[in-house]
């Protein structure tokens, strides 16, 4: 796979999966814009890490959540490198509580961040992609936002808007040569999830018909073929990185 003198976007950059695109994609070439809300020390690092393949990289602070910030991304990745060919969605939050304690606020923060975010930075990859008649775009969603998870209906409801958003995406813009895909990771290791105690990560881990936890790592291999030539003729579609999991 090579992504040379291409330009990709990757929301929420700066830790976990969303580092771990970034460094994947630069091993391929690509030059990389990130963003982060929080953590200018940590969206640097992964900013290093990428330019050690030799690309271009910057990080701006922005919230997904508004428009502007969305759009002042894109314009950053114009000044960088004059084109944007690839978009990846990864930013998002989690605000977890059963329904009966989940309140407007908790459910209107994800669906803000999660969903929203992801159609303000599709909105403006499209005006880019749309004249040079080609683009890349992965939305990160969930095998939450497929299965449903107690404790999770706001999440689980965003990363369903996820997939959804996708699948309209990719039929109103495949005739542009624009494909469109979704990634569901499973239970992945991350910064979130290496809180928890090790017997509650190793009884989870048996739910795994592959016998263990995800890494950052196996989704980012995903994301990045999905954004080469080789996935060429695959659009519209949900690949679940979660080791079997449902």
């Amino acid at each position: 796979m090579n992504l040379k003198d291409q330009t990709a976007i990757v929301t929420g950059g700066s830790r976990g999966i969303g580092r771990a695109i970034c460094i994947k994609l630069a091993s391929l070439g690509a030059n990389i814009v990130t963003c982060y809300a929080r953590g200018a020390e940590a969206a640097d690092e992964t900013v290093k890490a990428c330019e050690d393949y030799g690309v271009k990289s910057l990080a701006d602070q922005a919230y997904v959540s508004k428009a502007e910030d969305v759009d002042r991304l894109f314009e950053e990745g114009k000044k960088l490198t004059g084109s944007v060919e690839i978009l990846v969605n990864n930013a998002g939050i989690t605000r977890d509580n059963l329904i009966i304690r989940l309140t407007d606020e908790d459910f209107e923060q994800v669906m803000n961040t999660n969903l929203k975010g992801s159609f303000y930075a599709m909105r403006a990859a499209a005006k880019l992609m749309m004249r040079k008649r080609y683009g890349r775009i992965v939305n990160l969603s969930s095998i939450v936002g497929i299965y449903g998870n107690a404790g999770q209906v706001n999440y689980a409801a965003s990363k369903a808007g996820v997939i959804g958003m996708t699948r309209s995406f990719a039929r109103e813009l495949g005739s542009r040569g624009i494909t469109c895909n979704a990634v569901a990771p499973g239970f992945i290791r991350t910064d979130m999830t290496d809180i928890l105690p090790e017997e509650t990560k190793a009884e989870l881990a048996k739910q795994i018909p592959l016998g263990r936890i995800g890494t950052p790592e196996d989704v980012a291999n995903a994301v990045a073929f999905l954004v080469s030539e080789e996935a060429a003729y695959i659009t519209a579609q949900v690949i679940e990185v979660s080791g079997g999991m449902m």
